[in-house]
């Protein structure tokens, strides 16, 4: 099984990837983890661009997570045998991205890279609010659900998340 999970911050996609991976007993790419070094230093993009494609290369079977489209996201819809698309509204991934930042303050959350310690700061309530909500962002979307709407599945709430894992559970 391959799947790729994309979706707005803060929607719980990693919580997801987390959770299939044990389900599926595969691999949990987190590009997070990939984008960022210590003290979210971004990683050069050629290195960070040859650790997915080694991963996509290496493993027959995957959860990724994450949107990143230098990131051989073309690649990575192609080949997986499902898109989770976790289109949850701003209030709530705004809610959620607070409640984590309390829950991990201070600390680095398992699906970050080494020394990434947890934050909420303005440039990151703004990306879940404003920016990372773009035309083009959408547009992306939108174009991923039309391309693969045979594999694609849109869960809008915890309670569809929650209804979607009771089905594999």
């Amino acid at each position: 099984m391959k799947i790729a999970i994309i979706g707005y911050s803060g929607s719980g996609k990693s919580t997801l990837a987390g959770q299939l991976g044990e389900f599926f007993n595969c691999p949990v790419l987190y590009l997070d983890k990939i984008q960022f070094e210590p003290n979210w230093k971004e990683r050069d993009q050629e290195t960070s661009k040859e650790m997915v494609k080694n991963f996509l290369d290496e493993n027959s079977s995957w959860v990724i997570d994450g949107n990143y489209t230098s990131f051989y996201r073309e690649r990575r819809m192609e080949e997986a045998d499902m898109i989770v698309f976790m289109n949850f509204s701003r209030t709530t991934c705004l809610f959620q991205a607070y409640k984590r930042s309390v829950t991990y303050k201070g600390r680095t959350r398992e699906d970050m890279a080494t020394g990434c310690i947890e934050k909420l700061d303005f440039e990151f309530v703004k990306w879940i609010l404003f920016d990372g909500r773009s035309k083009e962002k959408r547009d992306q979307y939108a174009e991923t659900i039309q391309t693969y709407k045979h594999k694609v599945v849109v869960l809008k709430n915890r309670k569809e998340t929650e209804m979607f894992l009771k089905n594999y559970k």
